[in-house]
């Protein structure tokens, strides 16, 4: 079962950038929960998080294979991200792009992190079906 971190806790984020890679060839599952947690944002500034799969973990396409919409403020975002079918993935990144715009310092500031979580196949199943 995965459970791990995709970006750490308290990261400072003041520009693009790029967590680690993640092995994820061991799920069982191949649904996962990706929760964005927002804990510091300052005023006119937005962060978009992607997640990108890679075959090797050194190989990068240009598209991501999920993201979530720009967020704003602080909080805690959840992405369902579904590579059942495309088993050729056995890695995945977080990427992430922040902007900051109006009065004041132009570079952005968030504190942020990210985990990385199997979902149960049962949970995946209609309540009808659940024994």
């Amino acid at each position: 079962m995965i459970d791990t971190v995709l970006i750490p806790e308290s990261t400072v984020i003041t520009s693009k950038g790029d967590g680690a890679a993640v092995d994820v060839s061991g799920a069982a599952n191949r649904v996962l929960l990706v929760t964005l947690n927002i804990s510091e944002a300052i005023e006119q500034e937005a962060i978009e998080l992607s997640v990108f799969g890679s075959a090797d973990g050194e190989a990068w396409p240009a598209k991501p294979i999920a993201a979530l919409p720009q967020k704003f403020y602080t909080g805690q975002y959840p992405l369902l991200l579904d590579v059942s079918t495309q088993p050729e993935v056995k890695f995945l990144r977080a990427h992430w792009e922040v902007n900051r715009w109006g009065r004041g310092p132009e570079t952005p500031k968030f504190t942020v992190g990210a985990t990385l979580k199997e979902v149960p196949a049962e949970l995946l199943r209609p309540s009808s079906q659940r024994s």
